[in-house]
Order: structure tokens, then sequence, then C-alpha cells
């Protein structure tokens, strides 16, 4: 993994664009690996997402204890973002503020009901898509969630992933995230602090993905707050 980008470099991202990207957050051999581990015996859940109204595909749900690579990943991308996400608290007024180790939060969690980890891979494949939606999982959560490009991006087509941004009396913003293979995208669950001419107001965000025209596409999803 490389070194990651400093808080406020991701802060000024999400200010400037409503996500943050981290290239090759992962190398190609640790892609292809977790990629390659989705037919194996370590998740919780499996969703059929056109069962639910989510789209077409599929996704697995880690279970406890999450695999060594995954959980070390969730917990070092979270203490980067803890500062970005109590400067949203800050912005928003709200005296809460998030812990500065993972397992802290977590056990808040727990403490809340949500006991689930929520760690996934997503597969797509020809024809598959991810309807616009929020990772919200309960009333305990992070505001900051993380998605990585285990596929080659030359391995299919379509299938970009798409971030929209409502803000009051806008029509929604749509950007498509150019991603490679090991590059991060760092986005909100539900909404960001956007600073108005009469202070902040919240932006109100989705995230998605394209239809798949060919190939198929594996990515990796940390969200760091558990279900319920």
């Amino acid at each position: 993994m490389i070194a990651l980008p400093e808080p406020g470099a991701i802060e000024a991202g999400l200010a400037e664009r409503g996500f943050h990207l981290i290239p090759a957050l992962l190398d190609e051999a640790s892609c292809e690996t977790l990629a390659a581990g989705y037919d194996s015996d370590q998740f919780r859940s499996t969703i059929i997402m056109g069962r639910h109204g989510f789209g077409r595909g599929e996704y697995k749900y880690y279970r406890y204890p999450l695999p060594r690579r995954i959980a070390a990943l969730r917990s070092t991308l979270y203490e980067r973002l803890v500062p970005v996400a109590n400067q949203w608290q800050d912005a928003r007024g709200s005296p809460i503020r998030y812990p500065d180790r993972h397992q802290e939060f977590l056990a808040q969690c727990r403490s809340a009901g949500q006991a689930r980890p929520t760690p996934l891979i997503l597969r797509y494949g020809p024809g598959d898509y991810n309807c616009l939606h929020q990772d919200v999982y309960g009333d305990t959560l992070f505001p900051l969630q993380v998605a990585v490009l285990l596929s080659n991006a030359s391995a299919f087509s379509g299938g970009e992933f798409i971030v929209t941004e409502q803000c009051p009396r806008r029509q929604s913003r749509v950007q498509v995230v150019p991603l490679q293979q090991g590059d991060a995208v760092i986005f909100p669950v539900r909404d960001r602090p956007v600073r108005g001419t009469r202070g902040f107001y919240r932006a109100q965000h989705r995230h998605g993905v394209s239809e798949l025209r060919s190939g198929q596409r594996h990515t990796l999803g940390l969200i760091f707050h558990d279900a319920a």
C-alpha cells in the first residue's frame, strides 16, 4: 500500500469535487488476490442485487474476523479520515467527535446495536449495474467511505463509478470517477457540509455503477461503521 495523502489534501479534494482519488492504493498482486477470494468461505452473506431492486450483479459481506489485509486497510484509512470527519462535525455545529482509533468507533457501533461487518466485494458481469444509493446501515455512521477497483480497467467496458451531489435549490451534479486497478476513491456516505453565503449547508450524495457492457468487474468497498 502506498503512503496515504494528508487529511488536508483529502478534505480539499472532497470540497472541490465531492470525492478524492488515491491512485494505486493497492498493487496489482493485492487486487488480484482479493478478487480471487470472492468464491472463498470468508463471507457472512451474499446479496443478489436484482432481488432487492438494487440493480443487477451481486456482492458479499465479509464476516468477522475480517481477513488481515482488509482489517488493516480499514483501520489505517479510518485513522487518516477521522480528522476530516471531525472537521465536518465542526462545520455542522455538532459537539460529537469521532474517536481517533477505529476499534473505539466500532465499540460505539456495537453499543448502538450495529455489530455486523460492512466491508464487501462487489462483482459485476455484462448487463450488471448498481443503482444510486447510500450505505447508511444504522443511526451510528462514519461520514466517509472508500471503494477500490480490483479489476484491470482493460478487462471490462462500461461499469463507470458514478457519484451525484444534490445541493439545495440546485440540479444534481453527476460525475464519473476515472479508476484504474488499485485506485481508491473516498466519498461521502450520505452528505457533506458545503460553505454557502449563510454558513454551511448539507449536500446530499449518492453513488452507483453504470451498466457493464463486457467483461467482469470486482470492487472492494470499505464502510467504517457496522450494520444493525
